[in-house]
């Protein structure tokens, strides 16, 4: 089909409803590659049906790194471009031929753009690069959750694959209670990995421990090698977070303001900032922030970026500071941008006409 072997393999479990779309978004590769995990459906006859090619072995202790390994080991060693992709996300067409221009170039890994997903309307939510697309020999999988390839020796020759989407259209009735025991193993194993403490730290935010998520959330700050600016932001916000659902306001300001100091770069601090000065109705506070953050105009291809910030959220947010302070011009003219990126939203159009009340006055 081209000029390289690609190979595309997954680990999958109780996953029959996905099949079918997977299999004819991955057809573009040489061959497809599966680890059954323990599915009580028909998933494996599905696969099989369709020409993948099976394994099914239980993974105990579970480990997604064990099981990504595992899944890896039954790519053929002469595959030139391996392929990692879960059952429910999708290639847009036309991914191989990408894939194999950025090949050309001298890569042993590809970033590509990622949408993790979709708006009730349809519109992307979450958009970043990932980078599960590597050479056959040279890499594994390491960390119990939140995975990560690693090149065994030496750096790896990344390339940005344009051209290249990969969809993902998750399973909202698959629980992530695993995540915060391994996250927490995954400490344990290795506790000087920035990431994985970043990560601990925002799982025990989303399951409301507030104390645990402070506690560890400040751990990641203080870890020497934890240098990457925009996850030092995102944990301070996090903390903000934190502080002000134990009704600590003023605690909770202290980390906005330093996330913004942190990564003035980043629209997410500023918002962040902004949506907690509306609380307060600080409107000044509120205008500031959000035109600090409609500055920023570069999307960055991380996964600390959140849709809200690029969609109508700052200026909705700018709109009503505006409308507050008396600036009806610009409240008219920032809730039209708010509108454009938002046309099905009733509120912002009904604001728009006290907008245009206030104005005539």
């Amino acid at each position: 089909m081209g000029n390289y072997r690609v190979s595309v393999y997954a680990i999958c479990k109780n996953e029959t409803k996905f099949v079918e779309r997977w299999v004819e978004s991955m057809r573009e590769a040489d061959a497809i590659y599966v680890l059954d995990t323990g599915s009580t459906d028909d998933t494996v006859d599905k696969l099989r049906a369709l020409g993948v090619n099976v394994t099914v072995e239980l993974i105990r202790p579970w480990r997604f790194d064990t099981a990504r390994n595992r899944s890896l080991a039954l790519v053929p060693e002469d595959t030139d471009i391996c392929v990692c992709t879960d059952l429910d996300e999708v290639f847009h067409p036309g991914w191989r031929e990408c894939v194999e221009r950025a090949w050309a170039q001298g890569a042993d890994q590809l970033h590509y753009r990622y949408t993790w997903n979709f708006n009730a309307d349809g519109s992307e939510g979450y958009v970043f690069w990932i980078d599960k697309i590597h050479a056959r020999h040279g890499f594994s999988w390491v960390n119990p959750v939140h995975e990560v390839l690693r090149r065994e020796a030496g750096p790896a020759n990344a390339i940005y694959a344009e051209g290249v989407q990969l969809d993902h259209h998750a399973d909202d009735t698959k629980s992530r209670g695993q995540y915060l025991p391994l996250l927490e193993l995954a400490v344990r194993e290795n506790p000087d990995n920035d990431r994985n403490m970043h990560y601990l730290g925002r799982e025990y935010l989303f399951h409301k421990d507030w104390y645990s998520c402070i506690q560890t959330l400040k751990r990641h700050l203080a870890m020497p090698q934890a240098t990457w600016k925009d996850e030092r932001a995102a944990s301070m916000r996090y903390l903000a977070q934190a502080y002000e659902a134990l009704g600590q306001p003023k605690e909770a300001e202290v980390w906005l303001q330093r996330a913004t100091a942190e990564a003035p770069y980043l629209r997410e601090p500023w918002l962040s900032l902004a949506t907690f000065y509306y609380k307060k109705e600080n409107w000044q506070g509120v205008l500031d922030a959000t035109e600090h953050a409609l500055a920023i105009t570069e999307r960055p291809r991380t996964y600390i970026t959140e849709a809200q910030s690029f969609g109508s959220l700052p200026y909705d947010l700018a709109s009503l500071a505006c409308y507050y302070l008396g600036f009806y011009e610009k409240a008219l003219a920032y809730v039209d941008e708010a509108i454009r990126l938002s046309p099905q939203d009733t509120r912002l159009k009904q604001n728009k006409q006290f907008f245009e009340a206030a104005a005539r006055q």
